[in-house]
C-alpha cells in the first residue's frame, strides 16, 4: 500500500521529511543526514518504486506520488511536517506545498519540471541514455565509482566536482538507479506528462525556499526564474560552484539553508 513506504528516522527535534530524486533512495541524503539529525528528527523515505518501497499499482507521476506521500504522512500523523526535496523530489514538495495543508516549511533543491522547448528533449534524452549505460555497467560499478577519473565521467552531468564525491555515495546511487522499478515510467512522465501548476502569490502560508546550483547540467539555471514565476511566494537561493545535487557538492551550505528555512 502507498502508506507502507520504507523510511528511516534519525535524530531528535522537530520532524523534517527528506524526499529523494529520480532513481534515488533515502541514502541519497547520506552526506547531510547526520548533520541535520543534530537539530531535527529526520525522516527520509524511499518513494514507491524506488529503494525498498514497492511500486505503485497505477500510473507513476508527480500527481500519484504526491497522493502516496500525503497518505503516508496521514498514516504516520506527520501532516504539516517541514520538508526538503531534491530534483524530482524537489518538484514533488512544490506540488505538495501548492496543494496546501500537507507540508510546513519547504526547501526545494534544483526542482525538475520547469523546462521549455528543446530543454525537455535534452533532459529526457540525456537521462534516458544515462540510465541504460548505468544498467550495463553494474558489474564493474564498484571499480568505476572507486576511481576519481571514471567517477568524474559518470557524474559530470550531476556534480560540479564529481572527483571529490565520496565513492560509497556514488556507488549506492548507481545501484539505486539501476534497481529502480519505476524509473522509466516516471522519467517519461516528468518530461512529457502533466505540467507543474503553480500557486498564486499569498497562497502558500509557510516559508518556501528554492535552491539552485549555478552549474546544474540537468535542470539548467535559467529555469529558476520560471519556478519563481509559478511560485512567487518562494525565495531563491543560488549555490555557487554547485551542480544538480547541493547536498553532495556543498553539503554544509545545504544544511545551513535547510535549518534556516524552518
Amino acid at each position: 500500500m502507498a502508506g507502507e513506504m520504507n523510511y528511516i528516522r534519525r535524530g531528535i527535534g522537530k520532524p523534517l521529511l527528506l524526499i529523494h530524486g529520480l532513481g534515488g533512495s533515502w541514502q541519497s541524503w547520506s552526506p547531510i543526514l547526520n548533520d541535520l539529525a543534530v537539530d531535527r528528527e529526520v525522516i527520509a523515505v524511499d518513494l514507491p518504486g524506488f529503494g525498498e518501497t514497492p511500486p505503485l499499482m497505477s500510473e507513476v507521476s508527480i500527481r500519484t506520488l504526491s497522493d502516496a506521500m500525503t497518505h503516508f504522512l496521514k498514516a504516520h500523523d506527520l501532516m504539516g511536517i517541514d520538508a526538503v526535496g531534491s530534483s524530482m523530489g524537489a518538484r514533488l514538495v512544490l506540488e505538495l506545498a501548492r496543494r496546501g495543508g500537507v507540508l510546513g516549511a519547504v526547501t526545494s533543491l534544483n526542482p525538475g519540471g520547469f523546462w521549455k522547448g528543446w530543454e525537455r528533449s535534452a533532459f529526457y534524452g540525456s537521462i534516458y541514455a544515462s540510465i541504460r549505460l548505468v544498467r550495463l555497467l553494474q558489474p564493474v560499478m564498484p571499480l568505476l565509482t572507486g576511481n576519481a577519473i571514471s567517477r568524474t565521467a559518470l557524474f559530470a552531468q550531476f556534480s560540479a566536482h564529481p572527483w571529490q564525491l565520496p565513492p560509497e555515495v556514488t556507488l549506492e546511487e548507481m545501484r539505486s538507479f539501476a534497481a529502480s522499478r519505476s524509473f522509466d515510467e516516471l522519467l517519461h512522465q516528468l518530461a512529457y506528462g502533466e505540467a507543474q501548476q503553480g500557486a498564486p502569490e499569498g497562497a502558500i502560508a509557510h516559508p518556501l525556499v528554492i535552491g539552485w546550483g549555478r552549474r546544474d547540467r540537468v535542470c539548467f539555471p535559467n529555469q529558476a526564474q520560471r519556478a519563481l514565476e509559478l511560485f512567487p511566494d518562494a525565495r531563491l537561493h543560488w549555490f555557487e560552484n554547485c551542480g544538480h545535487f547541493p547536498q553532495w557538492d556543498v553539503p554544509q551550505e545545504t544544511v545551513r539553508l535547510i535549518l534556516r528555512s524552518e
